[in-house]
């Protein structure tokens, strides 16, 4: 096992082998996501292997990345430059073997000068270590990089075992281990908007701060993915690889630069301070009519939702509890951080004259595409008298001149891969880390409590964050563009 050199990856091309290259993902996503990169030329020069456990030829791949490439590249790419791109791509599949792959890396490596090798496992997670062998077996590890999807384990035992098992063939620094949440814009918004500005940062802490939510309600089903959600359940799939991933963001410590390594320190004294999760702190549910979707057990008591409240016991945040939200079947699909601040000790203000009649201030991150923030406080309604209203300051993408600019998230982390850059992605100790938090839970997971579909969860949801209340649904509605 060798780390990988450094090189300049702004200039030197690329072979992509694309595992899993006819699975939803790649269709959706990583097809679309390889073809803006290289008509862009945001990235090197790239050539494609896909390969899949379909046994099909290169012409039937091509249709099958036209397709998707048609129906889902957002960037609306012109017919004579997909054509061009889509006429590059190589297949073979997995049933041929390590020799077959190695073979068609090589034609394709062979159109290029001196390429580097990005690997991409967009596989279940029981395949990964298989692929790797494989990929081992072809002879495609040395000076590659890696790129894994989640989930990284199931708990602390399955974790280490699977990084075990992949350091023996890739070094740490090969490897990425993706979370599509970080790579959205709004996400990377966070670490500019505290440490870009002298503002916020010295009030981002227990002094000025008396509670934050993170909260990604969905409104999708299982769309077909039964088989997964069984073994996984929404705590595994989302609150783990997704959102303990943004909590770090919005709780680290300013990072010495802003680079990789130094990030990644800062977030993992996060994962370090955190309290192990207490099952009395965690609300599960399960939608109801869960039980009659296709490959789902009749007894199932796989959690659709989980609220919990979690705490970081360090000099910043001790005492201010971050509640976590999501779930499958609400009512609506959002992504917000929502940060609420302490109220005066005192107020001068007369009965009735509306202070604190809407809550605390907020501070409000919108992680959806558009990226917008938004700034509620107090201020006085006009006329005679002195009556109170909530007003907001508020910010949206699409105010800016770049909002064109934007990259999608697996746009964004495939070209970081490429660059060696690990910023957004999640470590080994990181990863180890959170499954250790979420041990006792785990071990001891509460009942699960059915929800209506349409819903925003169990009503134990409430108990679980009074004498606070949940920011979603709003009361207040994002203002249009004008």
């Amino acid at each position: 096992m060798e780390a990988m050199p450094t090189k300049d990856v702004q200039t030197e091309p690329y072979v992509v082998v694309l595992f899993g290259a006819t699975g939803d993902l790649a269709r959706r996503k990583l097809l679309p996501a390889l073809l803006h990169l290289s008509i862009s030329q945001l990235a090197p020069d790239l050539r494609i292997v896909g390969t899949s456990l379909d046994d099909i030829d290169d012409e039937q791949f091509r249709a099958i990345a036209s397709q998707a490439c048609l129906e889902f590249d957002r960037h609306s790419a012109g017919p004579l430059e997909r054509d061009a791109w889509v006429k590059s791509l190589r297949y073979v599949p997995q049933g041929k073997g390590p020799a077959a792959l190695a073979e068609a890396v090589a034609a394709q490596a062979a159109e290029l000068d001196h390429p580097n090798l990005l690997h991409y496992l967009s596989v279940p997670p029981r395949a990964a270590i298989p692929v790797i062998h494989m990929l081992q077996e072809a002879g495609l590890v040395k000076d590659s990089r890696v790129i894994m999807e989640k989930p990284f384990g199931t708990d602390l035992v399955s974790a280490i075992a699977l990084n075990q098992a992949i350091h023996e063939i890739f070094a740490e620094d090969q490897i990425f281990r993706i979370d599509h949440f970080l790579g959205k814009e709004p996400a990377q918004n966070i670490l500019a908007f505290r440490f870009a500005n002298g503002l916020f940062e010295p009030i981002w802490n227990r002094t000025f701060i008396d509670h934050i939510q993170i909260d990604v309600p969905e409104t999708l089903s299982l769309e077909g993915r039964a088989a997964f959600y069984e073994q996984t359940g929404a705590f595994k799939d989302m609150v783990v690889t997704h959102l303990f991933q943004i909590l770090a963001f919005v709780a680290m410590e300013p990072p010495t630069e802003l680079a990789s390594e130094a990030i990644s320190i800062e977030k993992n004294k996060v994962f370090r301070s955190m309290v192990p999760l207490q099952p009395h702190k965690v609300v599960r549910g399960q939608y109801r009519g869960y039980r009659d979707e296709p490959g789902v057990s009749p007894e199932s008591d796989t959690e659709t939702f989980v609220a919990l409240e979690c705490e970081i016991d360090n000099w910043r945040w001790a005492g201010v509890p971050f509640y976590l939200r999501t779930g499958k079947c609400l009512a609506e699909g959002q992504r917000i951080i929502s940060i609420a601040f302490r109220e005066p000790p005192k107020s001068m203000f007369p009965a009735g004259s509306g202070v604190g009649a809407h809550g605390p201030d907020h501070l409000t991150f919108d992680l959806a595409d558009q990226s917008k923030v938004s700034l509620s406080f107090y201020g006085k309604r006009p006329g005679p008298g002195m009556k109170l209203d909530k007003q907001s300051l508020q910010f949206g993408l699409t105010e800016t001149d770049t909002a064109n600019d934007v990259l999608e998230a697996y746009e964004r982390l495939i070209l970081d891969a490429m660059r060696g850059d690990h910023t957004l992605y999640n470590t080994a100790d990181g990863i180890e880390r959170l499954w250790e938090v979420s041990a006792p839970l785990l071990d001891n997971p509460p009942p699960v409590r059915g929800y209506d579909q349409g819903s925003w969860g169990p009503n134990a949801i409430h108990q679980l964050i009074a004498p606070h209340a949940w920011r979603l649904p709003f009361e207040r509605v994002w203002r249009a563009k004008k």
